[in-house]
């Protein structure tokens, strides 16, 4: 097993045989660039190839996508009030808040 970091991305070899041949720098950065334009809007950390003979499995590891919570606000569909006027904030700031009893939560 070979681990290293080439361009940023975190590279581990798996030969499953010890007389299998060697992956070269070159061929980790053709995968590399195989997975930038498959996932082109996903950022690449981590790379596995399990090699076997003439057969290569590819494994990327995609940093997570962050993502925004969108609520209903006031008839609204939003994921901030940063965009909310002074009368739209006002009235989320006056509208009621409803609790859950507590013997309900679990």
């Amino acid at each position: 097993m070979e681990n290293k970091t080439i361009d940023g991305v975190k590279v581990a070899v798996n030969y499953a045989k010890a007389d299998d041949a060697p992956v070269s720098e070159g061929e980790i950065k053709a995968y590399i660039k195989r997975a930038h334009d498959k996932y082109p809007h996903g950022q690449l950390e981590s790379l596995t190839l399990d090699v076997d003979g003439e057969d290569v499995g590819i494994h990327y590891g995609l940093a997570p996508v962050k993502f925004d919570r969108i609520r209903r606000i006031t008839g609204y569909l939003v994921g901030t009030l940063d965009r909310f006027n002074d009368a739209k904030r006002a009235e989320e700031h006056d509208r009621v808040k409803h609790e859950v009893p507590s013997c309900c939560i679990k």
